[in-house]
């Protein structure tokens, strides 16, 4: 069978061109008699404001915006403002700049991070404006319609009935498509970044196996037959397709198999067969051919209906599917399917690109330079998904490995539940709610909510119960964390502490959450929001590491605190018997707890941010969501096959810890914007501390003088709060978080329409 599929974008005939001049000059003139000569619609704006409204109607293929006199508009501020909306995605955007030949030639930098395609040295002549026209279309604009296809094309690879598997030259499997799964009985998380030889998938003899990689490791493909392991034991046979990629270097960067049921289950396995092309676009033209011969049906890819959901869970979905986090690999499945064309010319194009891509190492990350090229954005990421400049420096910081901490038998013994003062019982009263107010906790036990509050929520949830541990212990355990915490940090201190724990607990309160995790999940989550920042020194992975600190040291520059938080939990845990709340558990369920535990704390170490969140929305959000949208709300088995397989809770559990830790923007206002302070203050110390020692500022733009704390919020919230809470939320159910979300975009979005910089309005 062959690949049919529609492109809703095909390449124009005619492009669309914008001109944007304030004025009108022999240059906008040279331009638009270009636009006619070439036979291409155009439309002249003159002001930003006009350009941005006609963009948005007409959705141009090229823009060219007069930066050559800067006092008629910003032609940069118009560029990011057009950059900021989707349609611009695919859209080459030209800066006309003025010609000097009296000084040197400035760089080009400033106009792509500004988010201009080219610049175009200001030359009326006719011809020469015709001649860019052309050079455009031919060049940037094509290659722009090619990629307007990847939906439907990605459509086609998630659609086909064959199994397919990527692996990198290491044999470490980077994809599978759903066809695989239903083979094979996997769940993608059960084998992304697993090695083949993990996965008890094939069953081939050794010197079969020799005979399978003397032929692929030569860059040659492989097809035969063999028997293949799946998940619940069964053997099945395979007609298998193996093709080696050739990448940098000239090496053999990835394997994709292609693999589909055998129906006479009686044959023999087949000896290999090498086919040796003659030349690279050869091997490319055969290779697809060779794909062409299997099956890919491609059936309807209209959304369907879900007239029984209400309209907020509709709304839900389809923020799902429309979330822009895209991974490499994402773009590595759209491109192999777009090598099905029957063009050689495209396949070799798509095929080049895909290589390109394939040779990235986080095929889950998205790519930095996509958003906003905003300072605040660049620093945050900068500082909280790296380890540092890796710099040697002459100056160490020292930290947490000579420090004496602080166990059970140096405390005072602490109150019971039943002797809480009646402020701090009246300040809890109803912590069983999202509104609840930590800060007035906070004041009410003079700094010490944690003890306080995890009293409370621990009793609640049945926690002693399940450990078989004593309420006297509990609170002993309670109060070694808390006195683990640094009171001297603005932010990450036990205050911070005890919000992740509420917002852990009124998360487990949720109906689906209850679905799906089992009680000693839910021990597991508290337990680990209750240490997931102890002993936290106020300063970021990449400070430690720049600085050489002996924790870095310790865990290899790897994520560094988080590795830290867990294990110097268990070892104030199980230190004293008097505050060893695991003390009485049976050994097997105890290992199993604990390695939930630490799962979930480094769960919170933000280089894997985009991983955690692409593995939830592809393994949960989006198959409920076609569960959905079938009308299967009531299949009860099916949702219960998604929500209730190990790896799937696993996925639920660090998204759960997760947005606990970073549901900031999600609180009511007055508490937004004292955490926004918080960690503003911890980050200006940084950088204070950094300039101090010598080392490198690792967010520069969090500086006390000058830092505007509503952009950095916005940042934030942009870059890493609305997808994931986007996500959390289709599967939670959570719209008052959301509404508070919102609230909060439009706060700091007030004020820094007004040019402030600090956390609230002048009175």
């Amino acid at each position: 069978a062959s690949v049919r599929f529609v492109c809703d974008d095909p390449l124009p005939v005619f492009p669309q061109v914008l001109l944007v001049f304030a004025e009108e000059d022999e240059q906008s003139n040279g331009f638009r008699w270009a636009c006619d000569k070439a036979g291409f619609r155009c439309n002249i704006a003159r002001t930003p404001q006009s350009a941005l409204e006609c963009f948005l109607d007409k959705h141009h293929d090229i823009i060219i915006i007069d930066h050559r006199h800067s006092r008629y508009f910003d032609a940069e501020a118009l560029c990011r403002s057009i950059r900021t909306t989707k349609a611009s995605e695919n859209t080459v955007i030209v800066c006309v700049v003025q010609r000097h030949t009296d000084r040197e030639e400035s760089s080009i930098l400033p106009l792509i991070s500004a988010g201009f395609t080219r610049r175009y040295v200001e030359n009326s002549s006719r011809m020469a404006c015709y001649n860019e026209l052309i050079q455009l279309e031919f060049g940037q604009v094509q290659a722009q319609f090619k990629l307007r296809a990847c939906n439907s094309l990605f459509t086609a690879l998630e659609k086909s009935q064959e199994a397919i598997e990527i692996t990198s030259e290491d044999h470490v499997i980077q994809y599978v498509n759903p066809a695989f799964e239903t083979m094979m009985g996997y769940q993608i998380g059960e084998l992304i970044e697993k090695e083949l030889t993990e996965v008890p998938i094939n069953e081939k003899k050794a010197d079969f196996l020799d005979t399978i990689n003397s032929c692929i490791k030569i860059g040659k493909e492989w097809q035969g037959m063999y028997y293949a392991k799946k998940k619940n034991g069964d053997s099945i046979q395979q007609n298998v397709k193996i093709l080696p990629v050739i990448g940098q270097g000239g090496k053999i960067r990835h394997y994709v198999s292609i693999s589909r049921l055998c129906n006479d289950n009686n044959k023999v396995e087949k000896t290999c067969e090498c086919i040796q092309a003659e030349s690279q676009t050869d091997t490319q033209t055969c290779r697809h051919k060779d794909m062409r011969k299997g099956s890919l049906d491609v059936r309807s890819t209209t959304s369907r209906g879900s007239d029984g959901i209400s309209q907020r869970r509709r709304s839900s979905m389809a923020r799902v599917h429309s979330m822009t986090i895209e991974a490499p690999i994402t773009k590595v499945i759209n491109i192999i399917n777009a090598a099905q064309e029957s063009s050689p010319m495209p396949v070799a194009e798509a095929l080049d690109r895909a290589l390109e891509i394939l040779r990235t190492t986080e095929l889950y990350s998205p790519q930095l330079g996509t958003k906003d090229e905003d300072p605040h954005t660049s620093d945050l990421v900068g500082g909280l998904m790296t380890d540092g400049l890796r710099r040697l420096s002459g100056n160490e910081y020292i930290l947490s490995a000579k420090q004496t901490h602080q166990v059970a038998g140096s405390l005072s013994s602490p109150i019971s539940l039943n002797d809480i003062p009646p402020r701090i019982t009246q300040a809890m009263e109803n912590e069983e709610q999202w509104d609840f107010d930590i800060f007035e906790l906070e004041a009410a036990t003079h700094k010490r909510p944690l003890v306080y509050l995890g009293l409370k929520i621990f009793a609640r949830f049945g926690i002693c119960e399940f450990l078989n541990c004593s309420e006297s212990t509990l609170r002993s355990w309670l109060q070694v964390i808390e006195a683990n915490y640094h009171s001297s940090n603005s932010y990450h201190n036990s205050t911070h502490s005890a919000d992740v724990l509420h917002a852990t607990a009124y998360f487990l309160s949720k109906e689906r959450v209850k679905q799906t995790l089992d009680p000693i999940d839910e021990v597991a989550a508290l337990i680990a929001a209750t240490v997931h920042d102890v002993d936290h020194p106020g300063r970021t992975n990449s400070f430690l590491c720049n600085a050489g600190s002996e924790l870095a040291i310790l865990y290899n520059d790897t994520a560094v605190l988080e590795s830290h938080h867990a294990a110097l939990a268990f070892q104030l845990t199980t230190r004293d018997g008097k505050c060893n709340i695991f003390k009485n558990m049976e050994r097997n369920e105890y290992r199993t707890l604990r390695q939930v535990i630490i799962d979930m704390v480094l769960a919170t170490e933000m280089t894997k941010h985009f991983e955690h969140v692409n593995k939830f929305v592809n393994s949960i959000n989006k198959p409920l969501a076609a569960l959905e949208e079938n009308g299967n709300n009531g299949d009860g088995e099916s949702i219960k096959t998604v929500l209730r397989s190990p790896e799937n809770r696993i996925l639920i559990k660090r998204m759960l810890i997760k947005c606990a830790d970073i549901s900031n923007p999600c609180r009511p206002r007055e508490q937004c914007i004292e955490w926004a302070g918080r960690i503003s203050e911890e980050y200006f110390a940084q950088t204070d501390e950094e300039r101090r020692q010598g080392l490198p500022v690792v967010m520069p733009v969090f500086d006390r003088n000058t830092c505007s704390i509503p952009k950095s919020q916005l940042s934030f919230i942009d870059y890493f709060i609305i997808d994931m809470f986007d996500a959390w939320d289709a599967f939670a159910d959570l719209p008052n978080l959301m509404e508070h979300l919102n609230n909060n975009i439009k706060y700091w979005k007030g004020l820094d329409g007004r040019n402030l910089r600090v956390l609230r309005p002048p009175p």
